[in-house]
């Protein structure tokens, strides 16, 4: 569905963002793009999108190179950017407008998904919250039933309550054929919802396994004492006690915490590595 094969790309010269990177992606996934704020999360999605260039290297979505932006690869991919503007018109004249750019966009899904983030149709955007906007686009972009739906910071804007209901339309969207990738830094909000992480560090990608494969790999528990547990690859204290990450030899059941994860892979990344491999 998408393949990054040895992509290199840089702002400016003898800086590099991307040295040689490498990523497949899937489709029937959702993946999770994690990464600190400056490592090239928002930069690796427009190269996707074709709205960046690789300066060394290929990126291929779908088997089109997305720099050339061709229209059969237009129709069936779609891109949620962290900033974005909206005309000054009703969400009735945005979508005729949009819509017909989509072949497959699905007019009672996207009322559907508006009723599920309370925004009445009829309404104009400009009267709008940023958070509203912002559920307006989440809508439309699903409603596109694109193959490739990117999405950069998404939940950015959102309260608490929304956020619940984005990981609810978002998981309830993915099919074999549709590949969803989803960058944040705000890690917690991706929690029960993808079931791919991905972490981007250091110019490359550092990271890459399917929850099923972490929990197979570690154990995530919280004790009351770090001398209880034997070799502790993380741990992070609160009132509550230590939440811990151990090697998960005796394959116990647990719950992923991705958080804690994405500092795990920061912290011990030649570590974490040598476990997966």
């Amino acid at each position: 569905m998408i393949s990054i094969q040895n992509l290199s790309f840089s702002y400016r010269k003898n800086k590099p963002l991307f040295e040689g990177l490498n990523l497949q992606l899937e489709a029937g996934q959702i993946y999770g793009l994690l990464g600190k704020n400056g490592a090239g999360k928002s930069s690796l999605l427009k190269q996707m999108a074709g709205l960046l260039f690789p300066q060394g290297g290929v990126c291929r979505v779908m088997g089109y190179e997305a720099r050339y932006r061709q229209p059969d690869f237009l129709r069936n991919l779609f891109m949620v950017p962290e900033e974005f503007y909206l005309p000054q018109v009703h969400i009735k004249n945005y979508v005729k407008t949009y819509a017909p750019f989509y072949p497959d966009f699905d007019n009672k899904a996207f009322n559907n998904y508006l009723s599920e983030f309370q925004i009445p149709l009829d309404q104009r955007i400009t009267d709008m919250s940023y958070g509203q906007k912002k559920k307006v686009l989440i809508s439309f972009a699903l409603a596109t039933n694109t193959k490739a739906l990117i999405m950069d910071e998404p939940t950015n804007g959102l309260d608490i309550p929304s956020k619940s209901q984005f990981r609810k339309v978002i998981a309830a969207a993915v099919s074999d054929e549709k590949c969803i990738v989803i960058s944040t830094h705000q890690v917690r909000d991706l929690d029960n919802l993808i079931n791919n992480i991905v972490i981007i560090e250091d110019h490359r990608i550092i990271f890459q396994q399917d929850v099923a494969a972490v929990t197979d790999k570690l154990c995530f528990k919280t004790v009351s004492n770090l001398e209880d547990v034997g070799d502790v690859l993380f741990a992070s204290s609160s009132l509550r006690g230590h939440s811990v990450i151990t090697e998960n030899a005796g394959m116990e059941q647990s719950r992923i915490d991705m958080e804690m994860l994405f500092n795990a892979v920061l912290d011990q990344p030649e570590k974490i590595s040598k476990i997966f491999n």
